[in-house]
């Protein structure tokens, strides 16, 4: 069972993450907490924004708060899947004899960023679906296991069109987010510029290395998470199937197809650590609710009727929570509201 004792040490080094990282990021506060979120959950990420907007920053940065070996690809047309999973070359043993050795290629890492993921050809693409879900790498039937802690952090363009090509939906389904980076304020954008002028190297220092990482995410599965809860979020989930019989006409309107079940298992996982962060004991409403946007975003695809009518993915899952009562609140009790009662 998690203690108090866990729970503040949760919060201590979660709170120095985000301090190392906001050395780093201006602004982006929502992001950059998803992607500690993601990261601590075990899931990949998706980062979507109009290239000079700091997605790469973030993931360097990242990589240096958590202390983990971290690898970059930048994806391109011509790139080829044993340059992202490895390959076997042939080389004399001690004998002169010729053998195959396999080079592991740079997904064999702890922290992978995927630079313009959806520059590459989807062959390519497809070769990181073993490595984002299963964390093993297959190669001529050889079976090689990734070192834990895992995470794909991608990049792409929402703007771009000539030499992309879109993410399949069994790729995206394996983001536990798609986080939005948008662009800064004027006050966000001067305090960037003169950040920049003075190094544009990263300066987070190490907080965490792999092992605690483990143990902040074996404590985050041990928070409960009310039955009320749970189904709320299942609910939420099922609402977006147009074609199951409870689906309601706004639903069945604009929505073409709906998220898969990694998405409850994504609200749940990532709301027992969205509640960590908080310094509480359990899920609440307002975790699903909050979660329900990076959660859904790319999982759920409008309909022709959507699309003509102007109305976007995000406008689909508020409707969605508000005809679910998205306004649910539960009693949450924090480590301060029990050391107050201690006392």
């Amino acid at each position: 069972m998690v203690n108090e004792n866990d729970i503040l040490f949760f919060s201590e080094k979660i709170n120095r993450i985000l301090g190392e990282i906001s050395r780093d990021m201006i602004g982006q506060r929502d992001v950059v907490e998803g992607v500690v979120i993601a990261v601590i959950a075990g899931g990949n990420v998706l980062l979507e924004g109009v290239p000079g907007v700091g997605k790469t920053r973030l993931v360097r940065s990242m990589g240096q708060a958590l202390a983990l070996p971290f690898s970059r690809i930048q994806f391109t047309p011509d790139l080829m899947p044993a340059d992202v999973t490895g390959t076997n070359v042939i080389e004399k043993d001690e004998n002169g004899q010729n053998r195959l050795v396999f080079r592991p290629g740079p997904v064999f890492t702890n922290l992978l960023l995927a630079d313009e993921i959806n520059r590459a050809t989807p062959k390519t693409q497809s070769a990181l679906l073993e490595a984002m879900q299963e964390h093993t790498v297959t190669a001529d039937g050889q079976t090689y296991r990734l070192s834990e802690p895992f995470f794909v952090l991608a990049t792409q363009n929402p703007i771009e069109q000539d030499g992309t090509y879109p993410l399949p939906e069994a790729q995206t389904d394996r983001f536990l987010f798609k986080l939005i980076v948008g662009f800064p304020t004027t006050e966000e954008l001067a305090a960037i510029v003169q950040m920049t002028q003075a190094t544009m190297a990263e300066t987070a220092q190490p907080v965490i290395g792999g092992d605690e990482l483990l143990a902040m995410r074996a404590i985050a599965k041990e928070i409960p998470v009310m039955d009320d809860v749970l189904m709320y979020a299942m609910q939420l989930v099922s609402a977006t199937h147009p074609e199951l019989p409870s689906a309601s006409e706004y639903a069945k309107k604009y929505i073409r197809f709906g998220a898969s079940p990694r998405a409850g298992q994504a609200l749940i996982t990532a709301g027992k650590v969205r509640a960590l962060m908080a310094g509480r004991f359990n899920v609440s409403f307002d975790d699903i609710n909050t979660l329900a946007y990076p959660v859904l975003r790319h999982r759920v695809k409008p309909s022709f009727a959507a699309v003509t009518e102007g109305i976007s993915v995000e406008d689909i899952i508020t409707h969605l929570l508000e005809e679910a009562g998205g306004r649910k609140q539960n009693p949450i009790q924090t480590v301060t509201d029990l050391l107050k009662k201690k006392k």
